[in-house]
């Protein structure tokens, strides 16, 4: 009778413990067993600036920066004052010279515009530079040249503000010109009014010619157009 007793009061306590939950109070909740597999990484948790890196379009040629040639790296006034970056003339054929208004060679701006006429639609570009280091032999302002040059060789060619070809205030430009070797000459300080420098499409010196070298001499004439005809 006893032990019907015991077994009956045992079957008790074991269904109250499944109704409350608790089936021994004193033992430690059985916790999950720990594994050293690590979790895949999902990529969701990348820095934003690696993101935005990551999808940067590629640039395409058009927007490569392109090389500025030396002769061509330099800011410099057109007759009218405003700011012109040479680079502007990459890619054509450029004549490049000292002017002035009051020279014995003076007379050299209608051939500057002959050439100007006849290869600037094929990629010349005639540039001229008024400088009064020679004899004072540009001593007006900028208007007066302009208006010299138009009224008496009907210039239309590129002309620029006045600057200095020769002495301690060399314009940058000149500096690198006649430091230049063209044509296996050495370079050297301008030495007159109207002297000129070629260069070809890709920026390059590649002729000198004296100031008394006129425009329209044949070894300037061909020198231009074997340029030209270089693409």
């Amino acid at each position: 009778m006893q032990k019907q007793f015991t077994i009956a009061a045992a079957s008790l306590a074991i269904t109250l413990g499944f109704s409350t939950g608790v089936l021994f109070a004193d033992a430690p909740a059985t916790q999950p067993a720990k594994t050293d597999t690590a979790e895949p990484e999902c990529g969701c948790c990348e820095a934003p600036q690696d993101k935005a890196a990551q999808t940067q379009p590629a640039q395409t040629p058009s927007q490569e920066k392109h090389t500025v040639p030396p002769a061509l790296n330099f800011t410099v006034k057109n007759i009218e004052g405003k700011p012109v970056n040479l680079a502007d003339y990459q890619g054509k054929v450029v004549l490049m010279v000292n002017v002035a208004s009051k020279c014995g060679l003076t007379p050299q701006y209608k051939g500057l515009e002959g050439l100007n006429e006849k290869f600037g639609a094929k990629g010349l570009k005639v540039l001229g530079f008024p400088a009064n280091n020679f004899g004072a032999q540009e001593p007006g302002s900028e208007a007066e040249i302009k208006t010299f040059c138009t009224t008496n060789y009907g210039v239309k060619f590129d002309m620029f503000s006045k600057i200095s070809v020769k002495g301690e205030d060399k314009h940058p430009l000149y500096k690198y010109l006649t430091e230049q070797d063209a044509i296996g000459k050495k370079g050297g300080d301008i030495t007159w009014n109207f002297e000129k420098f070629l260069l070809n499409r890709k920026g390059e010196v590649v002729a000198r010619f004296s100031p008394k070298t006129a425009p329209d001499a044949p070894e300037v004439v061909k020198a231009i157009e074997t340029e030209l005809a270089k693409n």
